[in-house]
């Protein structure tokens, strides 16, 4: 699963990776999280193009909206099956840019949290999947998900799925719905090679998403108190997953 993420390489970085078009001027992000408007690289007419929707996939038969779980990941085994993905598999693809993420390992009576990082210390590209919704007043909305696999060695031990990291060789191959069809996409659909990322713990401010600073990701030994927090009840968790849904501006 891939629930937060962080994007805070310059523009002019992200532009020269994925040699989109527009140049968007956004500030560095250190906790997007779920139902937040997230960055998508998509080709439009044969080029590629930069464009901000909802992070939760909306498929276009979706009725109504509030009846609809938020599907923020989508795992890649059932990509070419599930009907919330196969049309947008099909014909939808995208690449969602990104510096890093993070993973919770149970611990006992508590989560720890892990910031997940390229060892370079260049940007990643998660596979993506988009949809456009239309409501029944003609309103549109875009929203996109995250492509997911089981976890490699390096990250096994923390949680059990990653994100299908897209190497810039295979950009086109993901992105070019017209020529490549479904199936070939999904061969890109595997966890990264052990030595592409490190893993290490961070603190629990990440936890909470209005939170979104350098200090999110500063290792947990370095941070002024490690001591681990209390104990998280039923009720608390709860609370947690409702907050991870809560939206603000790009």
């Amino acid at each position: 699963m891939c629930g937060r993420y962080v994007l805070t390489s310059a523009p002019e970085v992200f532009r020269n990776l994925f040699h989109y078009e527009e140049r968007p001027n956004f500030p560095p992000r250190y906790n997007v999280a779920p139902t937040q408007p997230i960055a998508i690289v998509r080709l439009v007419d044969g080029r590629r193009r930069f464009a901000l929707v909802r992070w939760g996939l909306l498929p276009a038969w979706v009725t109504d909206p509030k009846t609809f779980s938020l599907v923020i990941n989508a795992r890649g085994e059932s990509v070419l099956d599930k009907s919330a993905f196969r049309n947008a598999m099909r014909r939808r693809r995208c690449l969602i840019p990104a510096d890093g993420f993070y993973e919770w390992q149970n611990a006992g009576d508590r989560k720890r949290a892990f910031f997940v990082r390229p060892r370079s210390g260049e940007p990643l590209a998660f596979a993506g999947l988009w949809e456009t919704w239309t409501g029944p007043n003609g309103e549109e909305m875009e929203t996109a998900a995250i492509v997911t696999t089981a976890a490699n060695r390096t990250l096994a031990g923390i949680h059990r799925r990653m994100p299908v990291i897209v190497p810039p060789d295979a950009f086109d191959l993901w992105l070019n719905t017209t020529d490549v069809d479904a199936r070939t996409a999904a061969a890109l659909i595997a966890a990264a090679p052990e030595s592409l990322l490190e893993a290490f713990e961070v603190g629990s401010a990440v936890n909470r998403v209005a939170n979104d600073d350098p200090s999110l990701i500063a290792p947990a030994s370095e941070l002024p108190d490690v001591t681990p927090s209390r104990p998280v009840t039923q009720k608390a968790e709860r609370k947690t997953k409702t907050d991870d849904r809560q939206a603000s501006l790009f």
